[in-house]
């Protein structure tokens, strides 16, 4: 898929370079749609994992988080040739639905909202509606990396970002 795409592999193409039969792979994945999925599930939610958290307090953590998420995914070769080749795929995201990655991501920052209204560093609000805020807010300057970049530095606009994320919970 980094090679040449999502649109332009196929399942044979897949189970060949894995060294398996191709049967064995449509028994896990029916299609190239569901093993996509599958795949950026387990790529994103790995990066995630990786994220270190920095901070003297929750909302602190959180913004550090957010924004060393935004540089992991940024440098992602996976999602950098989504975006590249096949940014269409991510438009049901967008307008129609939150997919599983970013149903767990937004359950990633409930939990530290509630760190944050806990000990004081994020101001009281729906939980869920902050999580979500900072969720649709984060993603969109991962999916616009290649406009947002056109003349503005890439480090320039995370730190607006922090600073932007940051006002808003405290």
């Amino acid at each position: 898929m980094v090679e040449v795409g999502v649109r332009r592999t196929t399942l044979t193409d897949i189970a060949k370079r894995a060294g398996v039969s191709r049967m064995t792979l449509y028994r896990r994945f029916p299609d190239v749609g569901t093993l996509v999925r599958t795949l950026m599930t387990r790529e994103f939610t790995a990066l995630l994992q990786r994220v270190e958290a920095t901070g003297d307090n929750a909302r602190q953590r959180l913004v550090a988080q957010a924004i060393a998420g935004i540089r992991l995914l940024a440098a992602d070769p996976l999602m950098r040739r989504v975006l590249d080749l096949d940014a269409e795929l991510m438009l049901p995201y967008l307008v129609r639905r939150l997919g599983s990655t970013q149903r767990l991501v937004e359950a990633f920052l409930v939990d530290r909202i509630e760190e944050g209204h806990a000990d004081g560093s994020i101001r009281p609000g729906s939980t869920s509606a902050q999580a979500r805020l900072v969720l649709l807010t984060t993603q969109s300057l991962v999916l616009s990396i290649r406009p947002a970049t056109t003349d503005l530095d890439f480090e320039d606009l995370l730190a607006e970002l922090a600073a932007y994320l940051d006002g808003a919970l405290s």
